[in-house]
């Protein structure tokens, strides 16, 4: 008998499983409005967003002018969220928001769009036209509910994307360095200095931007050395004020002399080579 019991309770769990699915597959198959909905709500409760969702995809249209409406709609709006269909319930939670401006959820809702788009920010190595517009949609919930209790979540998940922005523009402007594009490089670290100027990347951007006009001024044509090599000059002066115990100090200082004597013996120019 003992032999016997685990085949028992695979076919037992079986017809458990295909009666769930023959109930659920009834259910889309219905007529029964109210019956679908009372179905979905339990799934969506269970955690079953799969099930809820197709239900109430179904349901939407067809609960139009009734009250329970405006739950559905939330509610399948958040069974996209769950699935990790970030891009479409942004879209379902910002449609709810303008659809139930009054609504009890209407707050959430729209923090929950910020919430998906959010989530639905690629990593920094990739086009971020989705982050930019993630940081406009958070402003916008931060300035029209200033004292929501969502603020805290919403402003940890503003200072994360300007971080993968920081992120990205110091690694671009890095890559220009790395490829010896050097004035492009010296631009993109001018850009980011202004653009973060307490960057945690600050130390690293200034000597990057010496170290890249320092090599500009280096490989120029003699016409244009001396003006690039005070350029370099006026960058040592400001790393070392901003970082006078850096790791990087005795380098640059042997850019500095390096520069300084170059400055010496080249005559200034009253007109630029090409």
């Amino acid at each position: 008998m003992l032999s016997f019991r685990p085949a028992f309770f695979v076919l037992l769990l079986s017809t458990l499983l295909l009666g769930s699915c023959t109930g659920y597959q009834k259910l889309l198959k219905s007529t029964d409005v109210n019956k679908k909905y009372e179905a979905a709500i339990q799934y969506y409760e269970k955690g079953d967003y799969f099930k809820a969702g197709t239900l109430l995809e179904e349901l939407i249209p067809l609960l139009k002018g009734r009250p329970e409406s405006e739950k559905a709609q939330f509610y399948f709006a958040n069974t996209n969220f769950q699935q990790r269909n970030y891009t479409l319930s942004a879209y379902y939670f910002k449609t709810f928001y303008e659809t139930y401006p009054n609504s009890t959820y209407a707050e959430e809702s729209a923090f929950m769009q910020a919430k998906s788009l959010f989530r639905d920010s690629p990593d920094y190595q990739l086009d971020q036209t989705n982050t930019f517009t993630a940081l406009e949609v958070i402003q916008d919930f931060l300035n029209r509910f200033p004292e929501s209790k969502f603020r805290p979540e919403t402003e940890g998940m503003s200072q994360e994307l300007q971080k993968k922005l920081e992120n990205k523009a110091f690694r671009s402007a890095r890559l220009y360095y790395d490829l010896r594009y050097y004035q492009s490089a010296v631009t993109a670290f001018t850009g980011f200095q202004q653009q973060y100027p307490a960057s945690a990347y600050g130390e690293q951007a200034a000597f990057l931007k010496l170290s890249a006009q320092f090599d500009l001024a280096t490989e120029s044509v003699e016409e244009k050395q001396r003006e690039r090599y005070l350029e370099a000059i006026a960058f040592y002066q400001n790393f070392i004020d901003a970082f006078p115990q850096s790791k990087n100090l005795k380098d640059a200082e042997r850019m500095y002399d390096q520069s300084r004597d170059a400055v010496a013996k080249l005559k200034p120019e009253t007109t630029a080579a090409k």
